[in-house]
């Protein structure tokens, strides 16, 4: 029976996207950045950046310092994702009483990642694989690859993990590291170009021993959304 002195507590977590090469298949997919609990509970178990609320801070800036301070982190996207406060939450969260999570996720350019901490207790995994975290961290990690997988059909969220400037090439890759499975290059170019969603700079790639792939950047307007 739920007590109705119970103390509730807010706290706030972040899911950190980013694309690096599969240790297996050296193609790009989903990694995430992993904190070791150094205290109970779960002490040895692998979480999800995050802490308590500050009485001082809103919430995402609660959100950014704490993943600053834990893995060295800024990225530019950085967005509220959902909350995590069912009733009985107390019994995987914390002894003393129930906590509810406001979890954001952040996708992160590969220039922002060369901040990133990699230490003892600061660890990358492949999104896809990490299972056995602490808390509901397994719960959530897999409401936001859902999230991500089904956003990025529908709205420009790729060019969170777009340099400024890039070939449709490379936004394929982007497309095929999230979504998990390869595209036809003629069928992405062609309903790439019919979204909108960018447009061509006028400049390609310099260097390159064949025609020269052209680039293109996404409308402001459109990185919003």
């Amino acid at each position: 029976m739920l007590q109705t002195d119970q103390k509730v507590s807010l706290a706030v977590s972040t899911v950190v996207f980013a694309l690096r090469p599969h240790p297996t298949t050296g193609r790009m997919t989903l990694w995430l950045p992993l904190v070791r609990r150094i205290r109970e509970p779960y002490e040895g178990r692998w979480a999800l950046p995050g802490g308590p609320l500050e009485p001082d801070e809103d919430l995402a800036a609660s959100a950014q310092h704490t993943l600053e301070r834990t893995t060295g982190l800024t990225p530019r996207y950085l967005e509220q994702l959902y909350s995590f406060g069912a009733v009985d939450r107390s019994s995987v969260a914390d002894r003393d009483g129930r906590v509810v999570s406001i979890v954001y996720w952040a996708l992160t350019r590969p220039e922002e990642m060369a901040r990133a901490i990699d230490g003892e207790n600061v660890e990358w995994f492949v999104a896809d694989d990490v299972s056995g975290l602490a808390f509901d961290h397994d719960q959530i990690v897999r409401y936001a690859l859902d999230r991500l997988r089904a956003k990025i059909t529908y709205s420009p969220i790729a060019h969170a993990f777009c340099d400024d400037e890039f070939t449709l090439a490379e936004l394929r890759e982007v497309h095929e590291a999230v979504r998990g499975c390869r595209f036809d290059p003629a069928n992405f170019r062609r309903q790439a170009l019919a979204s909108g969603w960018f447009e061509p700079t006028g400049r390609s790639v310099q260097g390159t021993s064949h025609r020269p792939p052209a680039l293109y950047r996404f409308r402001p307007s459109e990185e919003t959304s």
